[in-house]
């Protein structure tokens, strides 16, 4: 597991026990490119608080694109609020397309959710967790 995987785990865990996650990777080695950086996971047990705490996080951090976390579904995803938007959702089929889209026409935006995703993963290391 990287490091960058590993802090994400580590800064999502202290808000409640992961049962899955996710984090693909930001570079592309076959391709040769960098890839949208997003971040997915569940928590065993989901709590209201928690999501708004890190909607609150996300919020706060200084990036440079707008996130947004998406809740519609078991798996909670983190991701540029532009793409959930021309995406229609998380759902819909075209959203690989969107991700693969943005990944080969865009490697500026892929740098700029690399870079935001790392800011947001060091803001939820440091606030508090909401109380059990």
């Amino acid at each position: 597991m990287s490091t960058r995987s590993s802090e994400a785990r580590q800064a999502l865990s202290r808000f409640g026990d992961l049962t899955w996650f996710k984090l693909p990777k930001e570079y592309n080695d076959i391709l040769g490119r960098h890839q949208v950086t997003y971040l997915g996971w569940r928590y065993q047990v989901p709590r209201e608080d928690v999501a708004q705490t890190i909607e609150n996080a996300v919020r706060e951090s200084p990036t440079q694109l707008e996130w947004a976390l998406d809740r519609t579904r078991r798996n909670w995803i983190l991701l540029p609020s532009c793409i959930l938007h021309e995406a229609r959702g998380l759902a819909n089929p075209a959203f690989a397309n969107v991700i693969h889209s943005i990944g080969t026409l865009d490697q500026e935006f892929c740098l700029k959710t690399v870079s935001d995703l790392k800011l947001i993963i060091r803001h939820l290391q440091q606030i508090p967790a909401p109380a059990e």
